[in-house]
């Protein structure tokens, strides 16, 4: 059997690093993209030992050549695109940076595509900010999209592309909607590492007080680990298509930090400010997902929910050689 090929783009943020992890395991021969890979670190695949088993190359996700050089190159069997701008929060101070990396680069994926040829399966790494806020209902894949965020935003933007492309050029590209997922490979910009991060740091003495905007808010947070396998099972597939991936249950920020702290023997009140200053100009009060869907096709569901990712986060944070 021939040796799969595949190209991800943007491997060095966590979802590229455990999405690398899983083609590996499974035989892939496995290049990646950044914007500079002379510069860029890789840190995220050192720390799962990956680094020297990947060919990397640079690849600015808004210039087209530059996209169309790396896939020409590669000649990839799956290209998966997780590149782009991927913080809600910054989103609001870098809206146009967003929407540009977000949605040109996907569509600099796609045109390359339908340019070339070929029979390249295409993932698209879509978000659950596209729902917007749902009013509590669990969104599935038949739920309109009315995001709040200019991440959001971009995020819808690219799913139309895809979908576009998919339906117009008979290209096999798909998107997968995913909700929060979490793993110790954030970086703490992400309010769920710096939660977990501070937690620790304080229980280890170190003094201070960890600050966080909007607490009320709650989330469907699951494992990163596991959302990478529902991407990959997403390109196996017949025929492309569009899946929800989530665990289905929602829990608040506040139940998250309370959870962080009691994993490290500490009370959050004692430790915990609200600074409004981090509030975000528009948020999503609850958001929760229903991967039925991924469940019935794809045989996906996931391992845990956020108490599970909570702990794990917090022993491999604790952990000078954690399992990752």
């Amino acid at each position: 059997m021939t040796t799969k090929r595949a190209l991800v783009l943007g491997i060095s943020g966590q979802d590229g690093a455990y999405l690398a992890r899983l083609l590996l395991d499974k035989g892939y021969v496995v290049h990646g993209t950044s914007r500079d890979a002379d510069q860029n670190d890789f840190s995220n695949l050192v720390r799962l030992g990956l680094r020297d088993r990947i060919t990397l190359h640079s690849a600015v996700p808004t210039d087209f050549r530059s996209v169309f050089q790396a896939i020409q190159s590669v000649t990839p069997d799956e290209i998966y695109n997780l590149a782009g701008q991927s913080s809600v929060g910054l989103s609001f101070d870098e809206p146009a940076e967003t929407l540009q990396s977000i949605t040109l680069g996907m569509l600099n994926v796609l045109e390359t595509m339908r340019v070339v040829g070929g029979a390249a399966r295409i993932y698209n790494a879509c978000s659950s900010d596209c729902f917007g806020n749902t009013d509590g209902a669990a969104a599935d894949e038949t739920t309109a999209f009315r995001p709040r965020s200019p991440y959001g935003v971009a995020k819808a933007a690219a799913f139309w592309a895809v979908a576009n492309y998919r339906e117009s050029y008979g290209l096999y590209a798909c998107s997968g909607i995913l909700f929060n997922h979490e793993s110790p490979l954030r970086p703490e910009r992400f309010v769920t590492r710096k939660i977990i991060a501070a937690a620790c740091r304080i229980a280890a003495g170190s003094g201070e007080r960890l600050s966080l905007g909007n607490t009320a808010i709650a989330r469907d947070w699951g494992w990163a680990p596991d959302y990478v396998d529902a991407m990959w099972r997403m390109l196996q597939q017949d025929e492309a298509d569009d899946y929800v991936v989530a665990t289905g249950q929602s829990h608040t920020l506040e139940d998250f930090v309370a959870r962080a702290f009691d994993a490290v023997g500490l009370d959050w009140h004692d430790h915990v400010d609200s600074d409004p200053e981090l509030m975000r100009p528009a948020d999503l009060s609850r958001s929760r997902g229903d991967a039925s869907k991924a469940a019935d096709v794809l045989g996906w569901r996931a391992s845990m929910a956020m108490p599970g990712v909570v702990k794990a986060m917090v022993a491999a944070e604790r952990d000078p050689d954690p399992v990752l």
